[in-house]
């Protein structure tokens, strides 16, 4: 009677092993999949001790706002301080892209609305016509809890200003005056640090699909950092 070899199960055991251990490490250490490229970086001279000009890489952050959301309370960017958070522009009697928007936009949140470190910023682009009230009916209406996702209003240029120079989601000139419009289906997604860090079509369902996954690799990135 021949022996039975025991190399093969040996083997196998110590791959079994192998792959326990390398996936309980990638566990513990959550590390993401991948790091999502931040927007916005532009190149600028400096000065050096010994005098020279040296290039260097600055990173654009999302400057300082004041707006008034659906509660009547004023939302400044301290209220966003260490959360990630998704922005966009609309109005509420918008009939075309808005409602797709604001649809795609209810399915993020349902996900992400437990989380403490990620919130919710959508700008009026029609601030004349939304008003605290009217805003206040429209997140009512999509059952937004206005500690998690804001709907704001304030004076038009400072709003048009965000959506040109803070967010870059048109490339349209304009003064902020009465016949300035804007008007965009892009999602933004900001990290902790005030930083772009995607872009997506609020009224493509894929599009939203890719922003749920991309909010998730970048918590992870700040998870992985804080370890």
């Amino acid at each position: 009677m021949k022996k039975q070899s025991f190399f093969p199960i040996i083997l196998v055991s110590f791959a079994l092993v192998f792959l326990l251990v390398g996936g309980y490490r990638a566990y513990m250490s959550k590390k993401p999949a991948r790091v999502l490229p931040t927007y916005g970086q532009d190149e600028r001279d400096s000065v050096a001790a010994d005098g020279k000009k040296i290039p260097v890489q600055v990173v654009h952050t999302v400057q300082q706002f004041n707006f008034i959301d659906q509660t009547g309370k004023t939302i400044t960017q301290k209220d966003f301080d260490g959360k990630i958070y998704v922005t966009d522009f609309f109005f509420t009697t918008c009939p075309g892209i808005c409602p797709k928007m604001t649809k795609q936009m209810e399915r993020v949140y349902a996900k992400y609305k437990d989380n403490n470190q990620v919130l919710f910023l959508s700008h009026t682009v029609n601030p004349k016509q939304d008003s605290v009230p009217v805003l206040a009916e429209y997140a009512e209406l999509h059952k937004a809890d206005a500690r998690k996702w804001h709907f704001v209003t304030g004076d038009k240029k400072e709003l048009y200003d965000m959506a040109r120079y803070g967010y870059f989601v048109t490339a349209t000139e304009g003064d902020g005056g009465e016949s300035d419009f804007v008007h965009t289906e892009k999602f933004v997604l900001v990290d902790k640090d005030k930083r772009i860090r995607g872009y997506y079509n609020g009224t493509d369902s894929t599009e939203v699909d890719k922003l749920i996954i991309d909010m998730h690799l970048l918590l992870s990135e700040y998870a992985y950092q804080e370890k």
